[in-house]
């Protein structure tokens, strides 16, 4: 734990890089809301490979793309190996991948209950995420073209406002 506000973690697996975006903006915001600026709140965004051992913070926020209705790997390793730090913090999780108006597929990731059951998570969020086809590989493309998978950016950044907000609210 830290001296002065709370520090909070946001730890994020992102395979093409727009989910780390989302935690990066996370970790931007959550120092600038009405309750982080009242606690006096910092916040650092970490890509899960290589983020900190969640004990030195106050609060961790654990986002993961989604594939296949699965968070990353490394997200779930990352939770897993931490769980007994993760769950003397107050945690929250959130997840990145549903695409297209509305977004799909909506329901989800099917990892995320038990491993927010592990740690105790306050909450969950699922953002829409984005698909841009100059960043896959040529598997992934040929999959997005078998899908017929809706190309673009579905982030809603109104809403990862929001939710931000709320994280800050319930740490005061």
């Amino acid at each position: 734990m830290t001296v002065g506000g709370p520090h909070v973690l946001v730890a994020v697996a992102s395979r093409h890089g727009a989910t780390r975006e989302i935690g990066d903006s996370i970790a931007r915001w959550l120092p600038e809301t009405a309750a982080g600026r009242q606690l006096g709140l910092s916040a650092v965004s970490q890509a899960i490979e290589h983020a900190s051992d969640p004990s030195s913070f106050d609060a961790v926020l654990v986002g993961s793309a989604v594939y296949a209705g699965r968070w990353l790997e490394p997200a779930r390793e990352y939770v897993a190996a931490h769980a007994a730090a993760l769950r003397e913090r107050k945690v929250w999780l959130f997840s990145s991948g549903p695409i297209g108006e509305p977004p799909y597929p909506p329901d989800e990731p099917h990892d995320v209950r038990p491993l927010g059951d592990l740690v105790g998570a306050r909450g969950h969020a699922v953002f829409p995420g984005r698909l841009d086809p100059t960043v896959l590989s040529f598997g992934e493309r040929a999959m997005v073209t078998a899908m017929r998978a809706p190309l673009g950016d579905f982030r809603d950044w109104e809403a990862v406002r929001a939710w931000t907000e709320e994280v800050a609210a319930a740490l005061a």
